[in-house]
């Protein structure tokens, strides 16, 4: 089969697609391949982007309005005791920690501007070429169908994802809460700065999914006010639930030789190559880290190397196995210190919240790691 683009992008998602207009961006054929969706599917989900995120998408002209994107002026930790952590955009000298956006609003985006990139032909079928990226998800079907081993760590948690209308207006905060029994919930500013919608993430206990998917409305909603504290007044579901199982994993290798085709290779990245647990809301700026790292080592290669050079795209993996690392041990001990019932363990976590809130230059030092401003 005759080679006639430069990349083959398989998975049209935000990682995806912000990976074909950067590639395109520097004059490389990319083909992308989207498998249909089905139809009507309601659609929850919202992220916490980074400000190195947004530049990365305003670069592309992707971002969406003010509607679809709110500013974080400010955000609240609450342990399960006394323990609480206040971060502030003010302190910070920015004018957001980050912004929350919404899922579809940022893909119509990006769907958009792939429409109108004479370098990106969107196909519904993987074609040859030097160089595939792998972008299909924590499931993808490529990835195992070319042995790479994807190592899973399950958590004892599910998310339960919906969206609430608020009594009160947000304020442009961010909330979470920790549970004395290992539970998680976040509240995330939606509909601007004025808005009174919040976009829930609930990390629960695996074996209350059911009971809790099967409540009416009105009991759930009362279950987040009194989580909450009634922080935000009275609550209303105004969206379905999602529900998915958390996991803490990656891909053994990130690079390799296509199978069969020895002259092509293939990376791997987002989810494809990475999951981890949505305490932190880093997911997918890790995804759109990883889209940016390989667009840059793909236009800074030497004129000898091909995008197939595999000494090119290992130096893609050490940078972004490194960016991995520090991020997963970040999440995975929060997640592993806030799930540990024991009154020593709850003491200790409030003890440090408290002095992490406290600590001056320590705190803004991982405040700006986490905005990608460091």
């Amino acid at each position: 089969m005759a080679v006639t683009h430069d990349i083959c992008i398989r998975g049209a998602g935000i990682v995806g697609r912000t990976l074909a207009l950067l590639l395109a961006r520097e004059r490389l054929r990319v083909a992308l391949v989207a498998s249909p969706r089905p139809p009507d599917a309601a659609d929850v989900r919202a992220y916490a982007l980074s400000p190195a995120s947004r530049a990365l998408l305003q670069s592309l002209r992707c971002w969406p309005a003010e509607s679809a994107a709110t500013p974080v002026l400010g955000m609240q930790v609450r342990g399960d005791g006394a323990g609480q952590v206040h971060f502030s955009a003010a302190a910070q000298g920015v004018d957001a920690l980050n912004w929350i956006v919404d899922v579809p609003a940022l893909e119509q985006q990006l769907t958009q501007a792939c429409q109108f990139q004479g370098d990106i032909d969107v196909v519904d079928e993987p074609v040859a070429a030097q160089l595939t990226v792998v972008c299909e998800g924590r499931a993808s079907r490529t990835r195992a169908e070319w042995g790479v081993e994807f190592d899973r760590t399950p958590y004892p948690q599910h998310a339960i994802a919906t969206r609430l209308d608020c009594e009160l207006p947000h304020g442009q905060i961010a909330r979470q809460w920790f549970t004395a029994d290992g539970e998680i919930l976040a509240f995330l500013p939606l509909d601007g700065p004025q808005g009174h919608r919040v976009a829930v993430v609930w990390s629960v206990r695996a074996e209350r999914v059911p009971e809790l998917m099967a409540l009416p409305d009105g009991a759930v909603a009362a279950m987040l006010a009194d989580l909450s504290g009634h922080a935000l007044g009275a609550l209303q579901l105004c969206a379905p639930r999602a529900t998915w199982p958390l996991v803490l994993a990656a891909a053994q290798r990130w690079v390799g030789r296509v199978p069969d085709a020895p002259q092509r290779s293939f990376a791997l990245a987002g989810d494809a190559a990475h999951a981890m647990h949505p305490l932190a809301g880093q997911g997918l700026n890790v995804g759109l880290g990883d889209a940016a790292e390989l667009a840059s080592v793909l236009a800074a290669r030497e004129p000898w190397r091909t995008p197939a050079d595999l000494k090119l795209l290992r130096r893609y993996e050490r940078a972004r196995q490194g960016e991995w690392l520090r991020m997963r041990l970040a999440t995975d001990s929060l997640q592993l210190l806030f799930g540990r019932p024991e009154p020593l363990a709850a003491a200790a976590r409030n003890w440090g919240m408290r002095l992490f809130d406290a600590s001056g230059p320590i705190k803004s030092g991982i405040t700006r790691l986490a905005m990608g401003t460091a």
